[in-house]
C-alpha cells in the first residue's frame, strides 16, 4: 500500500519522491491529479458506460465522465483519495481491484490511467482481473510507457525529508508487452495512440474469448 505519504501529497502537505531499489529518485506531483491532465480528453472520448476507474485517486476522470452523462465508479485503496473523489462529485468506493467488486462481468469499460497498469507489480494478474470484470466486447483502456520501453517490475517507495514509506511493487509496460500479456487473458488489441506526451492502449475483451 502506498500509505500516508501519498495522502499527504494529495493534501498538499508534502511533495515526496519516488525511490527505486537502485537508488534512483523522481518527484511525485500528486496534486496534478486534482485537475484535468493534458491527454485526458482522448481517453475519456473512448469510454462507454458503465466505467470502472481503477486506482482513481481523487477521481478527476470519474467526475469528467459523469459530466458527460456516462455512469462511472471510482475505486482506490487510499481512504483520503476516496474522500477527495466523493467531495468532487464522483461515485467512489475504497476497494482493492483484486478484492470483491460490484458489477463483475458487466463493466463496459475499465480505466487504468496514470500508469495504473502497474498496480500490484504483476500486470498479467491485473489484466486477468480486468478481463473477468469486463462484459464480452468490453474495453480496457490503459496508460502505458512509450513504445519500445523495456518492461520493468520492481519495488518502489515514497520518501520525504522526514523519511521513507513502505516498499510496494509496481510495473511498467509499453503497448507491445501489454498486448502480449493480454493475449492470454481473452483481450485483444484494438488501438494504440499518443496524446500530449502520454501513450495509451485499448484492449477489447473478445466476445468469443474466455478471461
Amino acid at each position: 500500500m502506498i500509505g500516508h505519504l501519498y495522502e499527504q501529497a494529495l493534501a498538499g502537505y508534502s511533495m515526496p519522491e519516488i525511490e527505486h531499489t537502485d537508488g534512483r529518485v523522481s518527484p511525485l506531483d500528486a496534486q496534478r491529479w486534482l485537475r484535468p491532465v493534458p491527454g485526458d480528453g482522448s481517453l475519456l472520448a473512448r469510454c462507454a458506460g458503465p466505467v470502472l476507474d481503477v486506482g482513481a485517486g481523487p477521481g478527476r476522470l470519474t467526475v469528467a465522465l459523469a459530466a458527460r452523462g456516462i455512469p462511472a465508479l471510482a475505486i482506490d485503496i487510499t481512504p483520503y483519495a476516496v474522500v477527495l473523489a466523493r467531495s468532487a462529485g464522483a461515485l467512489a468506493l475504497q476497494r482493492d481491484v483484486f478484492g470483491p467488486l460490484p458489477g463483475t462481468g458487466r463493466w463496459e469499460t475499465i480505466l487504468l490511467a496514470d500508469g495504473n497498469i502497474g498496480i500490484g507489480g504483476d500486470p498479467a494478474a491485473l489484466l486477468h482481473r480486468a478481463a473477468a470484470l469486463l462484459r464480452p466486447g468490453g474495453a480496457l483502456l490503459a496508460e502505458v510507457s512509450p513504445p519500445g520501453t523495456p518492461p520493468r517490475r520492481e519495488l518502489v517507495r515514497l520518501r520525504t525529508a522526514d523519511g521513507p514509506g513502505p516498499w510496494f511493487p509496481w510495473a511498467w509496460l509499453d503497448p507491445g508487452h501489454a498486448e502480449l500479456l493480454a493475449a492470454g487473458c481473452g483481450l485483444y488489441p484494438a488501438a494504440v495512440w499518443s496524446d500530449s506526451g502520454r501513450w495509451f492502449t485499448l484492449l477489447r475483451r473478445d466476445r468469443t474469448g474466455q478471461p
